[in-house]
């Protein structure tokens, strides 16, 4: 069987050497569809090398996306791309993300779930520079046609949204070449660019990196809940509930709570699907 979960759970942490700079920064954040309007004081926080701040969810591709890398290439994962994707993310930040670093990232698998029809991968990616602690990236895989090994099915918890209207509403359009660009940043699935892989996947055509939709979301909801200041972020999770598409929207509705923010992000144009879901960011 491709997947060997006693042999992945139990194997040695495996540690990679990352490195990056503001031209990783200033790609990933264009990635994520920032610099528009390009002379708007607010995105050039995003863009621009003399005023660069580092958005949280840059951890999921520093090195060039070696989170998610290293878990499937881990002992006793032996997976199919065109079967696999991304289930859940979370994003805990020990301190603010520099603008150039150079650190080092230890990997482990803490648990292989059964979904009866499908394998979920839980990956831990802890990355610590010489000052200590910078972040850890909790990442869930689904693997489609993995499952019936007989292990533990796992969590399945689902978060209530808040009985109220959300506080705030934003919609983000989504470029045709978004994901041609944002792949750029270490993420070359061939799902993300290439039509006939895609087709091989059951999709009509390329979809959007989930984590590409996960970081337009923390985008938007610093830019409109946290007076854009990506250090007040103290985590990130969500679960991705559903693909979108390059060209559709995003419409992102956010509940300010105590701490806390909790987020519904779906597909405008195709009446609300479901895209991320029991999203919550805390924050300072």
């Amino acid at each position: 069987m491709p997947i060997d979960a006693a042999k992945a759970v139990s194997s040695e942490p495996r540690s990679t050497d990352l490195t990056w700079d503001h031209k990783d920064i200033q790609l990933y954040h264009l990635g994520l569809g920032a610099g528009i309007p390009a002379t708007d004081p607010d995105e050039l926080r995003y863009t621009l090398e003399s005023k660069l701040q580092v958005l949280p969810s840059f951890a999921t591709v520093a090195g060039g996306g070696m989170a998610a890398a290293g878990g499937l290439s881990a002992p006793g994962i032996d997976v199919n791309l065109a079967a696999v994707l991304h289930g859940g993310q979370k994003v805990t930040l020990h301190r603010p993300i520099p603008v150039k670093g150079k650190a080092v990232q230890s990997s482990t698998i803490p648990a292989v779930y059964d979904k009866g029809k499908a394998a979920v991968i839980v990956m831990r990616s802890e990355v610590t520079d010489d000052e200590g602690p910078l972040w850890t990236c909790d990442t869930q895989i689904f693997v489609r046609g993995e499952g019936g090994f007989g292990g533990e099915r796992g969590p399945s918890d689902r978060l209530e949204l808040p009985a109220r209207a959300p506080d705030k509403t934003v919609e983000k359009p989504i470029r045709e070449d978004q994901a041609l660009l944002y792949r750029l940043s270490g993420d070359w699935n061939p799902l993300h660019a290439d039509p006939e892989f895609a087709k091989l996947a059951g999709f009509d055509k390329p979809i959007l990196h989930g984590l590409c939709s996960y970081g337009m979301t923390l985008k938007a909801v610093v830019d409109s809940v946290l007076d854009g200041d990506v250090t007040r972020v103290r985590s990130y999770t969500t679960r991705f509930a559903g693909v979108v598409f390059p060209g559709e929207t995003l419409r992102i509705r956010i509940w300010q709570l105590d701490g806390k923010v909790q987020v519904s992000v779906t597909a405008a144009e195709r009446d609300d699907a479901p895209v991320l879901a029991d999203t919550v960011v805390e924050h300072s």
